[in-house]
């Protein structure tokens, strides 16, 4: 069977939670399938390298077609090529399925599959651009309607899609992602990196990882920070907030240092940018808590990431939280800045809870391989469900 996926995103320089998705997802499903032909599509003569040292040379099932179209990439560059060789089944990781698949001729020719990531825009519109939510709502309309099977990150997000675009729930399978593999850090390595970042390692850290965009609840964070601070005791050594991520939509990254100076709290939290996998891997090596305080998730890799890491996690309880982060993190409602702060205080200071979340989160974490993904996607491409009409 020849099965084409849309690799694109899953050799961009900067990986957020959807690249690191496909990247390994796709990986995964090359070394599950080995007696099945494989297709990927990619845009820039970079990634097709890439995907080629990584997948295509050790897999020899694997073969990397580059697509170069500057605009409208997937609906007319891959939606034109799929028409013109068609695979037997195409699985696209993120959100938006070439427009060519309904047109006459085209409709049912291919068994698609597509993983719809989360539905965050419709519980929270004004997170969003209206450009950007308009155009995600159509196209998980489009994919309610053309796709063959739907995939989603978790149960939360999968009850969304039958929410908002009522898709039958025996179109939509769950299949959770597995916990981003973080790289070994050399002693050196982490000295070099935290002098790098501007920390010397003495501090007690507190990490956020995210993009920063309104989602991600980050001015709510700072507020409950500087309460959390007010309210602890003076013999306690001062803590930092490292908040890590690339900045988002919206002039949200100016919004987040403004609270920051507004508040009086720049010398007690650190905007640090965007860190590589290597610079996330050191933050995770010597932070006291991971905070998570995110209005809504479809997934939320970094608490995956931290509970490996032996990280004490403290998230929301809402969307797909609670259902990622198991019995290891401290859950909080995100709206409330007192309980955001009490449960970081918690994580710090309270030694028998940390010790049971750290052993808890290494638990839970073992619930979560690319593999167990792979395969629920790998059945969707290969089974027979009667799609949308």
């Amino acid at each position: 069977m020849i099965i084409g996926i849309d690799a694109s995103r899953s050799s961009g320089t900067i990986q957020t939670g959807t690249e690191q998705y496909s990247r390994e997802v796709i990986r995964a499903l090359v070394e599950i399938a080995p007696h099945h032909r494989f297709w990927l599509y990619t845009r820039s003569a970079q990634g097709a390298h890439t995907l080629a040292m990584d997948i295509e040379q050790p897999h020899r099932q694997a073969h990397v077609q580059l697509i170069r179209r500057r605009r409208l990439w997937t609906h007319i560059g891959l939606g034109m090529e799929i028409m013109r060789r068609p695979p037997e089944a195409l699985f696209i990781p993120a959100h938006v399925l070439p427009v060519t698949l309904a047109l006459p001729g085209q409709a049912g020719r291919i068994r698609s599959v597509i993983t719809l990531h989360d539905i965050g825009y419709r519980h929270f519109p004004s997170a969003h651009p209206w450009q950007q939510r308009l155009y995600l709502d159509w196209s998980a309309r489009f994919a309610a309607r053309h796709a063959s099977s739907i995939v989603a990150d978790s149960e939360a997000t999968r009850q969304d899609i039958h929410r908002f675009y009522r898709v039958p729930l025996d179109r939509i399978r769950v299949a959770y992602p597995g916990a981003v593999r973080l790289p070994n850090v050399s002693e050196d390595q982490r000295r070099l990196t935290l002098g790098r970042l501007g920390l010397d390692g003495s501090q007690t850290i507190v990490l956020h990882v995210g993009t920063l965009q309104p989602r991600k609840n980050l001015r709510r964070l700072i507020r409950a920070w500087g309460r959390m601070l007010e309210n602890s005791p003076a013999e306690l050594p001062a803590p930092l907030l490292v908040l890590a991520g690339a900045p988002g939509w919206g002039g949200e990254a100016a919004r987040v240092q403004a609270e920051i100076q507004a508040q009086g709290l720049s010398h007690s939290i650190r905007l640090i940018g965007y860190i590589t996998e290597e610079e996330k891997a050191v933050l995770l090596s010597v932070a006291r808590a991971l905070a998570f305080p995110s209005l809504h998730e479809g997934f939320g890799f970094p608490v995956l990431e931290a509970q490996s890491a032996g990280v004490p996690v403290v998230c929301s309880n809402t969307s797909s939280l609670p259902e990622v982060a198991g019995d290891g993190a401290i859950l909080v409602n995100p709206l409330d800045e007192q309980a955001i702060g009490n449960g970081l205080f918690q994580a710090m200071h309270d030694a028998a809870l940390r010790s049971r979340l750290i052993e808890a989160g290494a638990r839970n974490v073992m619930r979560f391989t690319w593999q167990a993904c792979a395969r629920v996607i790998f059945e969707a491409l290969i089974s027979h469900v009667p799609s949308a009409t």
